[in-house]
């Protein structure tokens, strides 16, 4: 199967930077799409950052500008750089990939998920 393992959370103030990571180990396909999801408290599942398999990258519009997503397939990781943090972006950030080569942004459509990292800023 597949295993993904995120890192890289942690407490940051407002304003501040973090950047997740995740590890894609377990099966490989010949095309999968990776992306980023996150969760607060009481709230559902959000997309938050996916890149396909042709690179092409796409964002939810709470982050776009501030938050960059980026892959290395050779190495089967995934980064997301988090800038200019605003409270309202924590959550539990989930890494996820799925068969195929294009990004999606409905939750279910996703295969694979890792077991996410708590992301907490701080006004």
């Amino acid at each position: 199967q597949v295993q993904l393992a995120e890192s890289g959370g942690g407490l940051v103030q407002a304003g501040g930077s973090l950047r997740l990571s995740c590890a894609y180990s377990g099966r490989t396909f010949s095309t999968y799409a990776m992306g980023w999801f996150r969760q607060a408290s009481g709230k559902e599942r959000e997309f938050v950052s996916g890149v396909s398999w042709s690179a092409g990258t796409t964002y939810a519009r709470s982050v776009k500008g501030r938050f960059t997503i980026s892959r290395d397939k050779a190495k089967n990781t995934l980064s997301l750089q988090m800038n200019s943090l605003k409270p309202e972006d924590t959550a539990i950030y989930f890494c996820a990939a799925r068969t195929g080569s294009r990004v999606e942004v409905d939750s279910p459509l996703w295969d694979f998920w890792g077991q996410g990292t708590q992301v907490t800023v701080s006004s």
